[in-house]
């Protein structure tokens, strides 16, 4: 990759940019050493790569795409085709991450979308995919980067993440299926989907197994050492082209905010004084926190500080909601509509804060 090269992925992810100048920023206060290894949570590093190998390759076969026209193919009316698209929104970023469901989704609902003759309800729909995976990503460990960073700090167990993460995801669920029953008319659905092309069972399987790997060492039955053998010699045999198709900006993004945190702790007194302000209020913390710099970085930040990991799991899921920038992924439906309907990005920006907002209000209470 040549410096132009590099320089256009910084300019194109704000976030990466702002990790890279803090890190840089904080090595001012503590110079660079090998202590700096001792900052990255290695283990993290290795779920998130081998999930984001594992999902390119599965995107790369189509097989979500296969699995939404399937389930399109039996839908007859309105109100299922929009219960279909945010609840595979939902459901799946539960396994592939939420910013893997809405680039697979989104540009797939705009066409459906059109088929319909629906472009008016472009923007609440979209809306409404958004927030769903960004709320169905709340319930795994692996559903978005925050958690599968705070579930290796926490100590959690796999059912005891669940039940601090489940009963919010199926409000979630619940006031996504509210928002679609009352937002949409009854009507017969006149659209035809074309056929699929064929799933090619042995890379679904194969992709599969690899996957059951990852929770397997997510579950604490597998050492994380080994999964990123497999997986790497697995696919150094079978496809070795997804290596580069990788999108690495995410992985150096943790890595600079790990170097970035670790020398904000070396900080004389800064430690007990943040740790002593966010004492009780983690939730909160991570919520205005995350609507400011996004929750990934809020919860890589928050983290060096608090003593209550789980407080800071629900407030950075629930701080992904509010503003367009409290979660990085709802960037890529904005996107999606400021490319293909200029005109409309006004109105969808007004329409996702403002669910973003009465969502967000209702789940923190609860």
């Amino acid at each position: 990759m040549n410096l132009k090269r590099i320089l256009s992925c910084f300019r194109r992810d704000a976030v990466l940019t702002a990790s890279l100048v803090l890190a840089a920023l904080s090595c001012l206060v503590t110079p660079p050493g090998p202590d700096y290894l001792a900052y990255i949570d290695y283990n993290t590093l290795i779920i998130l790569l081998c999930l984001m190998l594992i999902v390119e390759g599965l995107r790369q076969k189509n097989v979500l795409q296969f699995v939404a026209e399937w389930v399109l193919r039996r839908v007859r009316t309105v109100k299922g085709l929009i219960y279909t698209l945010v609840f595979l929104c939902f459901f799946s970023s539960m396994l592939v991450t939420n910013d893997v469901a809405l680039i697979t989704f989104v540009p797939f609902a705009l066409v459906i979308l059109r088929m319909a003759d629906m472009r008016e309800r472009l923007c609440y729909t979209v809306t409404l995919m958004t927030m769903a995976a960004n709320l169905g990503s709340m319930l795994t460990p692996i559903g978005n980067p925050q958690n599968l960073y705070l579930f290796t700090l926490s100590g959690l167990s796999l059912p005891g993440f669940l039940g601090l993460t489940g009963p919010y995801t199926a409000l979630a669920a619940l006031l996504l299926a509210l928002a679609v029953f009352f937002g949409y008319r009854q009507s017969w659905l006149n659209m035809e989907v074309g056929a699929s092309q064929p799933l090619d069972r042995r890379a679904v399987g194969f992709y599969g197994a690899l996957f059951l790997l990852c929770i397997l060492t997510v579950s604490g039955l597998l050492p994380h050492v080994a999964l990123l053998a497999v997986v790497c010699a697995a696919l150094l045999w079978r496809d070795r082209g997804l290596f580069g198709r990788v999108d690495y900006s995410l992985i150096l993004t943790f890595v600079f905010f790990f170097v970035f945190v670790g020398n904000m702790k070396g900080i004389p007194g800064l430690e007990e004084w943040l740790g002593g302000m966010l004492v009780g209020h983690e939730r909160p913390a991570g919520v205005l926190v995350s609507q400011v710099i996004s929750n990934v970085p809020a919860a890589m930040l928050l983290s060096g500080y608090s003593q209550s990991i789980p407080e800071l799991i629900v407030g950075t899921n629930l701080g992904g909601l509010g503003t367009l920038i409290a979660s990085m992924a709802s960037l890529i439906s904005y996107k999606q509509i400021a490319n293909q309907y200029p005109q409309k990005r006004g109105r969808y920006l007004a329409v996702f804060t403002l669910f973003n907002l009465i969502f967000l209000l209702i789940l923190y209470q609860f």
